[in-house]
């Protein structure tokens, strides 16, 4: 091995075992709503009208429950996976989250990307307009699939 090919290698290698910068953070301020980030980037409950408001209001509540994280989708379409709501550091099943669930919100905090994504500490909830689009008329308000069937 050449001392060119060495040094490079062990460029790699100290590279590798350096932690990341921390990403900066930059204070904004959002309206949009509380979402279910599974359902929402998955698709398994239908398109982004069917899992957001009231249509999606029961599923969301189970899936933080559950630990799935919570997000913030902006009225731009933009998706921010919050961190943190109002020192409630649990991402998922907090009590502030489950509250908020399929909420409008406008949220005052700290943007933070990387690698492509955005992370929300929210640390101000500006405003709670309440579950603002009602669309479990055309969606149901309980997924079919999620109803039991009678034993029996």
């Amino acid at each position: 091995m050449s001392i060119r090919t060495a040094l490079a290698a062990a460029g790699v290698a100290m590279s590798a075992a350096l932690p990341a910068a921390a990403a900066e953070g930059e204070r904004v301020t959002v309206t949009g709503e509380i979402i279910d980030t599974w359902c929402y980037f998955s698709g398994v409950m239908g398109g982004p009208d069917a899992v957001t408001g009231s249509a999606h209001h029961t599923c969301a509540l189970w899936c933080s429950a559950g630990g799935i994280p919570v997000g913030l989708l902006a009225e731009d379409g933009t998706v921010y996976m919050v961190l943190k709501i109002e020192g409630d550091d649990q991402s998922a099943s907090g009590d502030t989250q489950l509250k908020l669930a399929s909420h409008e919100i406008v949220a005052d905090g700290m943007l933070y990307k990387r690698d492509g994504l955005n992370y929300l500490v929210v640390e101000k909830v500006v405003e709670d307009k309440g579950i603002t689009k009602l669309n479990h008329e055309d969606y149901g308000v309980v997924p079919g699939f999620a109803i039991p069937k009678p034993k029996g």
